[in-house]
């Protein structure tokens, strides 16, 4: 049975079709998010630290650590900086370092920088995931290289020189390329986690069967583990949780066994929160001056002002039991008790505040 061992100083997460399945969380990657782009710049690392806690406590076993960022007002003071070649090895070490002190949850180096790549190696505690290799001639001599040396596994993404093809079939013979040159550096089959590339299910109507059509042979003909983006499939559409609620068992079924992923419930802000008081004032209903934050948007249907699982976290949860890795559904008790329990803990406060108005 194909496992995919990545580990951290003291932890140890399987990727495998016999277990449970790997999430591994997203957010901690500058790339998109301009805030956290811009504390990074300033030498700011408490953001990353309060992702790596949040993400953990909802469920992420392997944390990616992104180095991709743009150092627009440095770039003004020396030209250095709008090389990537040059900024992100160092954030990469800082980036890594920072995680570690707070968690020991296995991390997987995500950069498109091979110098950011070989510098995480060089921070990381453990056997971490390397993220990734392509079927490009160029990476495949940069990066593979590195895996040899660090005896670590890799994400292994299916586009080439040629780009990202839409039709599956040249989709699995890149991965199925990348698996035999890796075998030449001696490699094994089960350190390559092929991602076979989602496509935005709104742009293209075949691109979730074609995902579960690779799985299975991927699983089948390759015997390698997978991984893709999973907000990847619902990309422009209304109530992506909903489809990717939809989509992550379905690939689970069909061979996938671990995402990239947000496994965050991303809190209510002050700012949501401030537009329905209004909302609600305005068709007149009467609420508590006093009312506690968390109490109004549970209250209302709103979430939480706090981090917490997502819903694809329960989706996969439950995959995980019906795939018969949860044993005895231990861990979908245990999610479920905990929920309710808080709940029960949130209905009585909010329940005496509104008896009170």
């Amino acid at each position: 049975m194909t496992r995919t061992i990545i580990e951290s100083k003291s932890k140890t997460t399987i990727i495998g079709f016999d277990q449970p399945f790997t999430v591994i969380g997203e957010r901690i990657n500058p790339t998109g998010r301009k805030i956290l782009n811009e504390e990074l710049e300033r030498g700011d690392f408490s953001r990353v630290e309060a992702d790596a806690l949040a993400q953990v406590a909802a469920g992420a076993t392997v944390l990616d650590i992104n180095s991709g960022a743009v150092f627009s007002n440095k770039m003004a003071e020396d030209p250095r900086y709008a090389d990537n070649n040059f900024v992100e090895p160092d954030l990469m070490r800082q980036l890594v370092k920072t995680v570690q002190a707070v968690t020991d949850t296995p991390l997987c180096i995500d950069s498109s920088v091979p110098g950011a790549l070989e510098a995480g190696l060089e921070a990381a505690e453990g056997r971490p995931l390397l993220n990734s290799v392509t079927g490009e001639e160029e990476r495949l001599e940069l990066v593979l290289p590195l895996v040899k040396k660090y005896n670590v596994p890799v994400v292994a993404i299916s586009n080439d020189d040629t780009g990202i093809s839409e039709d599956p079939e040249v989709r699995f013979a890149v991965a199925k390329k990348i698996v035999e040159r890796a075998a030449d550096f001696g490699i094994p089959a089960h350190d390559i986690v092929v991602d076979p590339l989602v496509m935005p299910i709104g742009a293209m109507g075949t691109a979730g069967l074609q995902v579960f059509e690779l799985n299975n042979r991927l699983r089948n003909e390759l015997g390698v583990n997978t991984t893709c983006g999973a907000s990847n499939i619902s990309f422009g559409l209304p109530n992506r949780h909903g489809i990717n609620n939809a989509f992550l068992p379905m690939a689970m079924a069909t061979g996938m066994t671990s995402a990239i992923m947000n496994p965050i419930a991303l809190p209510v802000g002050p700012k949501k929160i401030a537009a329905k008081k209004e909302e609600i004032a305005a068709a007149g209903i009467i609420l508590p001056d006093d009312i506690d934050d968390e109490v109004f948007v549970k209250l209302f249907g709103m979430g939480s002002t706090k981090p917490r699982a997502g819903k694809e976290m329960e989706a996969i949860r439950a995959a995980n039991f019906l795939t018969n890795n949860d044993e005895g559904g231990a861990e979908w008790i245990r999610f479920n008790k905990s929920d309710e329990d808080g709940a029960a803990g949130r209905g009585r406060r909010g329940g005496g505040r509104r008896r009170r108005g």
